[in-house]
């Protein structure tokens, strides 16, 4: 089993509290309403949505995907830092045994926010990932943080 980890770091122009409870806090909520052609639904399926929880993100027929079940193992509301793992789901077929996510939002020079995710695959047998694997699911993360961002830049009241 080999481990690859691979980060990414963005810059938005929202406070990093409000970019924490839209992405992190409320997802479940926010996330199905503003992509609700590729999000049918994000359900709490086991514990109160802190640390110890697992939700599942539901995705609409036509998708690549039917779902994924991710386990949160950190909720830090002070920090900005949510660390979760995603323990089943058709991404990880039979290459991965699960994708352990670090994301966390600090204070940016310009007053919004810089945004920092840190995925690290645990690969099962020899498998090795492809660099264009990695980026085509980064690429996913960031449009949909994009979403976020422009829907909070619509929406000043919205989270604050």
């Amino acid at each position: 089993m080999g481990v690859a980890s691979y980060t990414q770091e963005f810059t938005c122009p929202i406070s990093p509290a409000r970019m924490f409870k839209a992405l992190i806090l409320d997802s479940n909520n926010l996330i199905p309403k503003l992509l609700p052609q590729i999000v049918k639904s994000v359900d709490l399926i086991h514990g109160d949505g802190g640390a110890g929880s697992i939700e599942q993100v539901n995705f609409t027929e036509g998708t690549d995907i039917k779902y994924v079940k991710h386990r949160i193992d950190e909720l830090d509301r002070v920090n900005l830092v949510c660390k979760y793992t995603m323990i089943e789901g058709d991404p990880l077929g039979e290459k991965l045994e699960s994708i352990a996510y670090e994301v966390r939002f600090e204070v940016g020079s310009d007053g919004g926010c810089d945004c920092k995710m840190t995925s690290s695959y645990l690969m099962l047998g020899d498998f090795t990932l492809k660099e264009e694997e990695i980026k085509a699911g980064q690429d996913k993360a960031r449009g949909i943080y994009k979403v976020v961002e422009a829907y909070l830049l619509e929406n000043p009241h919205v989270y604050a």
